[in-house]
């Protein structure tokens, strides 16, 4: 058995308790217009391209079987349509120009890497299965996350909630804590802004509340605030009901996430266009209303969380 992993970010602290190693998983079900790794998307093995760090020595162009790439005025070009990913340019590239996003490891092999941070972790960090989506790779996720347990570390899994449920059933006796996103309450507006409807997320996550119990496992939920989409006193009021109203008292943590530009620059590295790239950030004083709706909404105040702020 293999994994795709598209990269390990060490001394994380936005992604669970404590101080964490956050392992990002190729692939993803969902297509959110504002993705902020949209390289974790595509489960297959992609190409980021650095243009200041390109030198115009033509190697790759020349090098190229498939006569893919191109120099342009911005530097190196490629045709998508053309390229079959060898990746012989970010094996040969001398200004490492270009670089392969996605990491083929065995459940051991990535276990025994991630657990040389163990000493950091202290009493409440751990390891955290991202993406993409953790369980888009089900088989994989589940053995690293019981070979996680065997080494008695705390294990979150990070998911959008859009699998079967019997992959939520395989990982349960594995994991600590679930990071479960409710991004839009709508099912049409969810569909709109992120290409599936909201049915199957909301029936998992409520079979999962079921289940919690058996194990111990804690329940956060993470709404991303985003402008144009999520961002309305509706939205939160809806999901801050359905909260209330149909998990059981489960929820230990609603993060209200805010949006942040950062990931711009990725989207321009792999050829992309985002919607997002001029939207302004979220103000510190909007978050906090947000804030105010869910808690009038009958949730308990010290179980709510504005996230990610920028600004006042």
């Amino acid at each position: 058995m293999e994994g795709l992993v598209l990269d390990i970010q060490r001394m994380s602290t936005e992604d669970g308790p404590g101080l964490r190693t956050t392992v990002f998983l190729k692939g993803c079900p969902l297509r959110c217009e504002w993705c902020h790794n949209p390289e974790s998307i595509s489960p297959k093995v992609e190409l980021e391209y650095f243009p200041d760090r390109c030198i115009g020595c033509g190697l790759c162009v020349k090098d190229c079987p498939e006569g893919a790439l191109s120099m342009g005025e911005g530097g190196i070009v490629r045709d998508a349509e053309r390229c079959r990913l060898c990746l012989r340019c970010s094996e040969n590239c001398p200004a490492l120009a270009f670089r392969t996003k996605g990491e083929r490891y065995t459940p051991e092999a990535l276990v025994k890497e991630l657990i040389k941070d163990r000493a950091y972790f202290g009493e409440q960090g751990g390891i955290t299965l991202s993406g993409g989506e953790a369980l888009f790779q089900a088989d994989f996720t589940v053995e690293v996350c019981r070979l996680l347990k065997l080494e008695g570390i705390h294990v979150a899994v990070d998911t959008c909630g859009l699998c079967s449920f019997s992959a939520f059933e395989a990982v349960l006796p594995y994991a600590d804590l679930f990071l479960y996103d409710m991004k839009i309450f709508d099912s049409a507006e969810h569909k709109a802004h992120t290409g599936a409807d909201n049915g199957l997320i909301f029936e998992n996550l409520k079979k999962l509340t079921g289940r919690l119990k058996e194990t111990g496992a804690a329940l956060w939920i993470r709404t991303p605030v985003i402008p144009g989409a999520t961002d309305s006193e509706g939205n939160i009021a809806a999901i801050s009901k359905f909260i209330k109203n149909d998990l059981q008292g489960e929820v230990e943590r609603w993060e209200l996430c805010a949006f942040n530009n950062l990931c711009g620059a990725k989207y321009r590295r792999f050829g992309k266009e985002w919607k997002y790239s001029d939207t302004p950030l979220v103000e510190a004083a909007r978050m906090e209303s947000f804030r105010r709706t869910a808690v009038n909404s009958g949730l308990a105040p010290e179980r709510i969380f504005a996230t990610g702020l920028t600004g006042s």
